[in-house]
């Protein structure tokens, strides 16, 4: 992008700057992350014939989100919001079996509804986090790659290319670990294939919306970041 006001730098020139809207994108990306998986994971929801967990209306939201962050603020920052969404799921995992297994109180009459909302096996939160992780980072790791090798082009190409990738790991992860044995392969198969499908799908449809705040926030910023110079190793939270 080289719209007048916006700056293309390095993203180890701006290591350690205050940036005006990346801790209000890092709190939404947390937040829209935790939200996803707390509510609509533990519901089946059917519309025109195809059945999903209600939590992919709102989980590729996550992606979209980590999209931006990478685009606008670089891989390394993208790399701190993911390993805060990390953390997050961890106590939210943490909470949630805390607080189930806690004994009611006498005369209160919910507890087996919130076992059915709340008490997930560890197989899923397991797959969950460890698809979460894996995900994001495959995906904000080939977006950054293609803004260098596109020099900043063909945005729409890479959103997508990158979800294509992040949400294949996701898939490939969660469904085998958190229901192989559980499920027939064949069922195995058809969900990740079916939700990997509506999760990319999901994201080409928002891709307009996702020009319009990847735009509006380098103008506000006034910088394009490209990450010539990245460490990419995952394994670090420094900027």
């Amino acid at each position: 992008m080289s719209e007048a006001g916006i700056r293309k730098v390095d993203a180890v020139e701006i290591a350690g700057a205050r940036l005006r809207y990346f801790d209000f994108f890092m709190a939404a990306f947390v937040a829209i992350l935790l939200l996803s998986n707390l509510i609509g994971a533990a519901k089946l929801a059917t519309l025109g014939g195809v059945t999903f967990g209600a939590g992919i209306l709102f989980f590729p939201l996550g992606y979209v989100l980590g999209d931006v962050l990478t685009e606008v603020y670089g891989y390394a920052r993208a790399r701190r919001c993911v390993w805060a969404g990390f953390a997050a799921m961890l106590f939210m995992a943490v909470m949630s079996w805390v607080v189930v297994h806690l004994p009611p109180a006498e005369g209160w009459p919910d507890q087996k509804a919130y076992e059915a909302v709340f008490g997930s096996t560890w197989r899923i939160v397991f797959a969950s986090i460890i698809a979460f992780w894996a995900g994001e980072f495959a995906n904000s790791f080939v977006l950054a790659k293609m803004k260098m090798m596109t020099q900043g082009r063909f945005l729409w190409m890479r959103t997508i290319g990158s979800t294509v990738v992040g949400q294949g790991f996701d898939s490939l992860l969660f469904y085998p670990l958190a229901f192989y044995g559980t499920w027939t392969n064949d069922q195995v198969l058809t969900v990740m294939a079916t939700n990997w499908a509506m999760k990319v799908g999901w994201e080409a449809v928002l891709t307009p919306v996702t020009y319009v705040v990847i735009g509006f926030v380098k103008r506000r910023e006034g910088l394009d970041v490209y990450d010539g110079h990245t460490d990419f190793t995952p394994f670090r939270t420094s900027v």
